[in-house]
């Protein structure tokens, strides 16, 4: 695949995400969830790697947080949760373990990466065992999304299976 094909789908993936974080977002305590950005984010990671994926997940937050609709809470575990996916996928072409490593890439390890954050600007000890969840609802919720549609995708053959093409 093209550089330019790569950049243009982070565009049209990025799009995706920002359109439709003010439509589908499920308040969680003081966090916001967005299972889209998690299918957005396996999409990513199977289609485009590693680099692409994290690309798009941190555009994604940045024009969220631009345009109100998101928290800074969203780039750690987005762009983390993407990266790991991407990570695994490319080390061994299996949809199933690139979705595990958006959940556990976001659902723990960026939630984890965001405690910090959280406890300066809300000052909370036991913020870790509010993110934790959180995270980890959307990114099942979004990672068993993308899952699905990858497969239909595959089955379709409109995406290769172990290839990186869109026919």
């Amino acid at each position: 695949m093209s550089t330019i094909t790569k950049l243009t789908m982070t565009a049209l993936l990025t799009a995706i995400t920002t359109i439709t974080s003010s439509l589908i977002y499920i308040p969680i305590g003081f966090a916001k969830i967005f299972p889209i950005q998690h299918l957005v984010n396996l999409l990513s990671a199977v289609l485009l790697g590693p680099a692409y994926a994290v690309m798009q997940a941190f555009l994604s937050s940045t024009i969220r947080n631009v345009t109100g609709t998101g928290s800074v809470f969203a780039y750690p575990g987005s762009m983390i949760g993407a990266f790991l996916a991407a990570i695994l996928y490319s080390k061994t072409k299996k949809i199933g373990l690139a979705a595990t490593g958006e959940v556990i890439g976001t659902g723990l390890l960026g939630a984890m990466a965001t405690y910090p954050i959280a406890v300066l600007f809300f000052g909370k000890e036991a913020t870790l065992f509010g993110l934790i969840p959180a995270f980890t609802i959307s990114s099942v919720t979004g990672a068993v999304m993308g899952y699905g549609l990858l497969k239909i995708l595959i089955r379709n053959r409109v995406l290769l299976p172990n290839e990186q093409k869109i026919r």
